[in-house]
């Protein structure tokens, strides 16, 4: 009931999206008669064929664009699931994961992690038994990004088993330790959106990349009886966004980081148990008794959080830093009060 909303005095920790404003290039945009027309099911050949200068070796017609990444992963979900086939999701996960996955006939096989890093034994035991891998990194609760040497056996592993691997990367600029490791192959399909990058969540444009054709070209069929093209003004809105300089993004993360830093400082001062973010702009701090948290943080003290069983952590709570200092600071001092009386 609390998703959305707001109100005077009201701390909003639960927006998965930036608060931050796009770049300025976004604004040069100018709309003519063509953008509210039809347009390709794959996604204006100009805005591919700019993608390809992120994706070394591709063509334009390696991608599909679609209606944010939330369309993109049900496009492959459907493209290559079969009723029964296995899936391996990592826990903690994004909340519409599981939905997805079992609304497109795939059954879940959760591996497990360590403070969110993946347990590659784990992994290795329970890949064998799966007809594809999601990997989210930097994640969705947890903003932890797995290590370099896990990626790479993840790619290798899942090239060896010819199965695809599926690399949601929409936080991939949102890195803070390192730079962003891209799986790649041609059993890879990376799914992005230029909702956190370039803070466009309204405009609802993200996106398909694989070099297996007929991941595409299915993609592409299904798109055509469904949403057929994504909007044509937010795809130049996009393009246009493509243009901004490197610096834009690069401030934006200092930014992040900054907040990352008071937040997870704040937290470890109030005593709780809680990992380090390394990318992305959430933190899952382990909680007591947290559908009461969640409530009473609501209720009583105007503050917005989500309780982490929705994102397959049962003991913890999720908090999203996208939202300005000064929130954040007051936001923690309410969670004092909060736990100074329980």
């Amino acid at each position: 009931m609390f998703i959305g909303a707001s109100g005077k005095g009201m701390i909003s920790f639960g927006s998965g999206q930036p608060d931050l404003p796009p770049p300025k290039e976004v604004f040069s945009c100018v709309a003519t008669p063509e953008d509210f027309k039809y347009g390709q099911i794959a996604g204006q050949a100009y805005l591919r064929q700019a993608l390809t200068k992120e994706f070394k070796g591709s063509t334009k017609d390696d991608f599909v664009i679609t209606n944010g990444a939330s369309e993109a992963l049900d496009l492959v979900f459907r493209a290559i699931a079969k009723p029964k086939d296995n899936i391996i999701l990592h826990t903690p996960y994004y909340y519409s994961y599981k939905p997805l996955v079992e609304m497109n006939n795939f059954t879940p096989l959760y591996v497990e992690t360590h403070q969110g890093k993946i347990d590659v034994d784990d992994f290795e035991d329970k890949v064998h038994k799966a007809k594809a891998v999601l990997i989210n990194s930097p994640s969705n609760p947890t903003g932890r990004i797995q290590d370099i040497k896990t990626l790479k056996i993840i790619e290798k592993t899942t090239k060896d088993l010819d199965i695809p691997l599926i690399s949601d990367e929409v936080y991939k600029d949102m890195i803070y330790e390192r730079e962003n490791y891209m799986l790649s192959g041609n059993h890879v399909v990376t799914i992005n959106s230029f909702s956190k990058t370039f803070a466009m969540c309204g405009a609802r444009v993200g996106y398909i990349y694989s070099n297996d054709k007929s991941i595409v070209e299915k993609a592409i069929e299904l798109k055509t009886h469904t949403s057929m093209n994504t909007n044509i003004l937010a795809q130049k809105m996009a393009f246009y966004a493509l243009k901004a300089p490197k610096s834009f993004v690069d401030s934006q993360v200092k930014v992040w980081k900054k907040r990352r830093d008071i937040i997870y400082n704040g937290m470890r001062g109030l005593g709780l148990d809680v990992w380090k973010p390394e990318g992305a702009f959430y933190i899952l701090p382990k909680i007591k008794n947290p559908h009461d948290f969640v409530w009473d943080m609501f209720k009583k003290h105007k503050v917005i959080t989500y309780l982490g069983e929705w994102f397959g952590a049962d003991n913890r709570v999720r908090f999203s830093y996208a939202l300005e200092v000064e929130k954040i600071e007051e936001g923690l001092k309410r969670v004092k009060k909060y736990l100074d009386r329980n």
